[in-house]
């Protein structure tokens, strides 16, 4: 079944016929390559118990009651028994994808990646929370609420650090500051849609980062991304290169599983600072994470773990297929 077949059971599915599994698409992600990829995998090992449905063409209500699902028709839909959802992070909002997620949890679909995990993702300050709590390392960071951004940085911003957006994607928004006084000169240039956060520097990184994709508790692939010359962000969309070196940093890879589970992701993309002396430093975690085609272990994880899920809330509830 093609990618085409695939998205046309969102119609059926739609009209009435109930799919089991849901693989959900915020504003932004239909048509990408990465989602064809995924949809095509999960197409061959479900069939038509699975559905490709974007979030624009559902409507939540609460009637009678309790929670309900229309399409844009207004035909009442049974919520899926699982969804593996992809949001978008820059225009992931909690007033939109976040609460759809939150009501198809309420109607009792199991996410493969969970709200709550989602939704901490989304700011790079609230998982770093949890990953401290946890005992995991992580730089010293310091963020704001309402305090000026010109006081926040007097107090708070330790020399030299990183500056980033607490809501950031791909680099953007991300710098290298190299002392306070830099900061205060350009404060009023930047952006006041998000609170900033200010990273102790680690210099040993410079340029390069691991990034380790875990699915299920499993450290599925990894590779090293670095920065062009002259750059110390290493994200590919920014020009960075890649290469992949799965089982090559086993310290890093299970940090990267400890993080996911910390998060509670059933699919995340963890990146990790290289530490003096072999060890190494969570920088983020991604719920939304990309993967290339060089790394063809990871989609037939993701695959087999909505597999598992399904057989086992099919122990759980009567079979209906």
């Amino acid at each position: 079944m093609s990618v085409a077949d695939v998205e046309s059971t969102v119609g059926e599915c739609l009209g009435g016929r109930a799919a089991e599994f849901w693989f959900v698409l915020g504003a932004g992600l239909k048509g990408r390559e990465l989602t064809n990829r995924i949809a095509e995998a999960f197409s061959s090992e479900f069939g038509d118990r699975c559905a490709v449905v974007c979030s624009k063409d559902l409507l939540m209500a609460v009637r009678g009651g309790r929670p309900a699902l229309f399409d844009l028709d207004g035909c009442e839909l049974a919520a899926p028994k699982l969804a593996y959802a992809r949001v978008w992070t820059p225009a992931a909002r909690t007033d939109r994808e976040i609460t759809l997620l939150r009501h198809l949890e309420a109607m009792g679909t199991v996410l493969l990646n969970p709200v709550d995990a989602v939704l901490a993702c989304l700011n790079k300050f609230w998982h770093l929370q949890q990953l401290a709590l946890a005992g995991l390392p992580v730089p010293d960071t310091w963020t704001y609420a309402d305090a000026p951004l010109a006081e926040a940085i007097r107090a708070g911003a330790p020399q030299p650090c990183v500056v980033k957006a607490v809501r950031g994607h791909r680099g953007e928004q991300v710098f290298l500051a190299p002392h306070r006084a830099m900061l205060q000169g350009i404060q009023g240039s930047l952006s006041q849609d998000n609170p900033y956060l200010f990273q102790e520097y680690l210099e040993y990184s410079y340029g390069r980062d691991l990034r380790v994709i875990v699915v299920d508790g499993r450290a599925v692939a990894a590779q090293v991304r670095t920065a062009p010359d002259g750059e110390f962000r290493s994200n590919l969309a920014l020009g960075g290169t890649a290469r992949v070196c799965t089982g090559r940093y086993p310290e890093g890879e299970k940090l990267a599983v400890r993080a996911a589970e910390v998060l509670g992701l059933g699919v995340a993309g963890v990146d990790l600072l290289f530490a003096p002396r072999g060890g190494f430093t969570l920088c983020e975690v991604n719920a939304n994470v990309g993967w290339r085609a060089v790394m063809p272990g990871v989609t037939p994880a993701v695959v087999a773990a909505c597999r598992t899920r399904l057989r086992a809330a099919a122990r759980k509830v009567p079979a209906v297929w």
